[in-house]
Order: C-alpha cells, then structure tokens, then sequence
C-alpha cells in the first residue's frame, strides 16, 4: 500500500488530490490516462469523470502522441500550478523540521 504524502495527508486522499500529487511528484514526465490512473491508485472511470475539467482549467496538457495514447502532464506554466508546486515544497520542508525537531 502507498504511503500518503503530506500533500495527501493535508488536502484529502480524493481522486482529484490523488492525481494532483502524483503529477506534481513526477512533473518532469508525460503519461497517458492509462499510467496516471495506475500510479495515483485511482480507477480509469474515476479519472475519466474528471479530466475534461483539468483540461479546460489548463491544469494539465497534452504533450504528445505516442502510437494511439495522448501523453498529458502538469502544466507549470499555470501561475495557479506554479504556486500549488511552491506549496507542495512548503509542505515538505515544514514536515521536514518537524521531525528533526521532534
């Protein structure tokens, strides 16, 4: 079983929160809808539920085709990903001197 990150563990374990996590771990990659369901530990449906949404936002985009899969990943040029990214980093450095001083 996946342990929960900071992120997870303060914004909830939702699918959406799941998928944001995981892309903002791994935001130097592309995946297909496929691969980001299987490593946030959420079903296709679920993801399929929500995806248009992140779409339209400009959340995430779509990097490439590769044989008949969309490749998609955070969009870090988004000023709103930008700062949920910052945040993210805030929360582990914070976490990080917690058990340091604990």
């Amino acid at each position: 079983m996946k342990a929960e990150t900071i992120f997870t563990e303060i914004f909830g374990t939702n699918p959406i929160m799941k998928v944001l996590d995981f892309l903002i771990t791994f935001q130097l990659f592309d995946y297909s809808l496929t691969e980001i369901s299987k490593n946030s530990g959420i079903s296709y449906s679920s993801l399929q539920a929500f995806w248009p949404k992140l779409e339209k936002n400009n959340i995430i985009i779509k990097t490439r085709r590769v044989v008949k899969s969309d490749l998609y990943k955070l969009n870090t040029n988004n000023p709103a990903i930008k700062q949920l990214i910052k945040l993210d980093w805030n929360l582990i450095k914070g976490s990080e001197k917690e058990i340091i001083v604990t």
